[in-house]
């Protein structure tokens, strides 16, 4: 055994010593996401190699500390039953709990430093370096990369990327959790403009949702606006490629605010402000969600991706590891299919939202926009569910309709609100009753083949997707619909709750779904009509999770009515 351990350390010694001579070829070497998928979108072709000398930006996410513990304070400081229920953790709380090893800081800086890395910077939490290269030093280093310009998407955006796996010395194999800015292209907005059978001339009928519909249809008056008296805050991320314009802002104001104390203005953008044109999706959330939470502070998260290199959704998570002060509740309408990213890069976004929670903040995800999805294994269908709306730490949002679309009805389901069940995270033991009496009890469950029924189940809550009005770019839009409308409208929502619970000296909300699935879903319409969307073949045809009764895989608990949801809330 002696000389077995031995053998072994000398091994491990060989591939250190490896590192700064970059020899990381067969056994001294390991790829960080061998199941990242690495085909090319469509819509998004290659404008070559790029050139040696040019410089990229990579960020690498470093091994943490003391996960278990921190699930325990999520646990701890989201359960309304807790001794410890709303007395969260500071960014500093956070950074001593999970901060790297100081072998791991050593040693990765050692390595990039004898690479040639410069200009790297940190987080406050320090478990994420960036640093600049060239494109011959970082193809040096990330052994197999091939960096290439591409150029795609709505906007032709260009994005530096590598399709090639890349691996790493072995020797990194426990101080780097993967490598940022390589593989994953930005997700496509799948925002959608329906337009819908024009209806004139009778009484009480309305063209499109609007704030004032909003407003009349989930109960909240005129008095049910932020008092400006408190430190409440709010915000929405928004990414490549997507902006909002105050004049977009203050328009959609002037057309639609007049009936409720508002904001006109941004209170703080975080990050660069691009110059180009307006985006529906940006414009979108910021118009409602600063009707919904009227007249309450809000901030926007714009992250274009400073360098082509970067990955917008990963600077995000880089700046709320890095600020000691964030608005209470985040709205962002964002995601992927799971299975087009890798499971190290899956599992430790889902780390970062867990620092999310044990600071108190609620992180909202839209559920998407493509119902129960689908994609074929091995030959045979399966649904495809969505991440980070798969995210056990996440509240996620689907999508719901008027009965009549013309009138303030009763919701039904809007058949591409995003559900269904994660092949990567466990269900979560606060959701177990909820989810285990949906699958006893629902009359129209698909195959069993289709989803993975012990996972992760989603959405949690829902509202209105279908038929919005956005003002961008100077015009105004009629019938946007898309869980990108329901997202921020929950989260102005949940800021009001907040606002009402700041002034009674409690705690903001913080991560929400512990509540929700304790008080089943109280405070919630519950919409119990209609099925979203999935696979079109013989077995399923086109028909995806039903909603009924209780919570459901299609609009979670329901839509919000407020002044239940707020004494709810405010005595979970």
């Amino acid at each position: 055994m002696t000389g077995g351990r031995q053998k072994g350390r000398m091994g491990l010694r060989a591939c250190f010593l490896g590192l700064l001579a970059l020899s990381i070829a067969g056994k001294c070497s390991y790829s960080p996401e061998p199941d990242q998928q690495r085909t090319l979108p469509p819509g998004w072709v290659s404008l070559g190699r790029l050139d040696p000398e040019e410089e990229l930006s990579l960020t690498f996410a470093l091994r943490q500390r003391n996960l278990e513990r921190l699930a325990h304070v999520v646990q701890a400081v989201s359960d309304p039953h807790s001794p410890r229920y709303g007395k969260y953790l500071t960014l500093e709380d956070v950074a001593e709990l999970v901060r790297p090893s100081p072998l791991t800081l050593r040693t990765v800086r050692k390595w990039l430093l004898g690479a040639g890395a410069r200009n790297c910077h940190s987080v406050t939490t320090q478990d994420f370096l960036t640093c600049w290269l060239s494109v011959r030093q970082a193809e040096l280093l990330l052994s197999g990369a091939e960096f290439h310009r591409y150029v795609g998407g709505p906007a032709k955006t260009s994005v530096v990327r590598s399709l090639q796996p890349y691996q790493l010395p072995r020797a990194l194999a426990s101080h780097v959790d993967f490598v940022g800015g390589l593989h994953r292209f930005p997700p496509t907005s799948t925002l959608r403009q329906r337009h819908e059978k024009q209806v004139a001339g009778a009484v009480g009928l309305h063209l499109g949702v609007t704030p004032a519909v909003i407003r009349e249809r989930y109960n909240l008056t005129a008095r049910d606006v932020g008092s400006g008296a408190t430190n409440n805050s709010q915000a929405c991320a928004q990414f490549l490629d997507q902006y909002f314009h105050e004049s977009d802002l203050a328009k959609f104001m002037h057309l639609f605010g007049g009936k409720f104390v508002h904001q006109t203005s941004i209170a703080h953008v975080v990050g660069k402000q691009g110059q180009g044109r307006a985006g529906i999706e940006a414009s979108l959330d910021v118009e409602y969600l600063m009707s919904a939470g009227a007249n309450i502070s809000t901030w926007v998260y714009s992250n274009p991706g400073r360098h082509e290199a970067q990955e917008p959704f990963l600077q995000w998570l880089l700046v709320l590891s890095n600020e000691s002060a964030l608005p209470h509740v985040h709205t962002i309408s964002y995601g992927d299919d799971e299975d087009s990213l890798s499971n190290t890069y899956i599992q430790r976004v889902n780390t970062e939202f867990m620092k999310a929670a044990a600071r108190g903040l609620t992180m909202l995800f839209a559920s998407g926009d493509s119902g129960a999805g689908c994609w074929s294994v091995s030959g045979r269908h399966q649904f495809r569910p969505s991440f980070p709306a798969s995210s056990p730490y996440v509240t996620t949002v689907g999508g719901t309709s008027f009965r009549n679309p013309f009138l303030v009805t009763n919701e039904i389901v809007d058949y591409i609100s995003g559900g269904g069940f994660s092949n990567v995270f466990p269900r979560p033991p606060y959701q177990e009753e909820a989810v285990a009496k949906f699958l006893s009890s629902s009359p129209h469950l698909p195959p069993s083949t289709y989803y993975n029924a012990s996972g992760r189940a989603y959405p949690d809550v829902a509202a209105l997707s279908d038929g919005y009005w956005v003002v961008s770019n100077s015009i105004a839009i009629p019938w946007v619909s898309g869980t990108s409308a329901s997202t921020p409208v929950f989260g102005g929502i949940l800021s009001l709750i907040n606002e009402h619970r700041i002034l009674n000296g409690q705690p903001p909300l913080g991560f929400l779904n512990p509540s929700l699935y304790q008080k089943h879903g109280a405070g919630l319409f519950d919409v119990t009509h209609g099925c979203h969307e999935s696979c079109l073949n013989e077995e399923v045809q086109g028909q995806g999770f039903c909603s009924g009764p209780g919570w459901d895989p299609v609009t979670g608990w329901g839509t919000p009515n407020f002044p239940d949801l707020l004494k709810t809330l405010l005595n979970p």
